[in-house]
């Protein structure tokens, strides 16, 4: 199990434009990345809590529906979060590339 992860991680890495990769837990804790400290823990808090507001967004507009993917675009970065139960999955990329 592990080395498929470590596998997708790579994977996703090798794309292009990508800048880092950081998996983060239920509670905020980032557990995985490819970026340095300060980054990764900027990244994780600030997206966590991002990622559970808009869960409960979609939540309160139809309490039948869950949040998939959660894709926000400004003009230096791409995010990309895959929300999971127990993890989320954040991947940092420049537009432009």
């Amino acid at each position: 199990m592990a080395t498929e992860v470590e596998e997708t991680l790579k994977r996703i890495q090798s794309h292009k434009g990508v800048i880092g990769i950081i998996v983060v837990n239920n509670e905020g804790i980032p557990i995985r990345s490819t970026l340095d400290n300060a980054t990764t823990v900027q990244y994780a808090g600030l997206l966590h809590a991002l990622t559970a507001k808009a869960k409960s967004m979609v939540r309160d507009i139809d309490p039948l529906n869950d949040l998939t993917f959660l894709r926000i675009r400004s003009k230096k970065h791409e995010i990309m979060v895959a929300p999971d139960k127990e993890y989320l999955l954040l991947v940092i990329q420049a537009p432009n590339e």
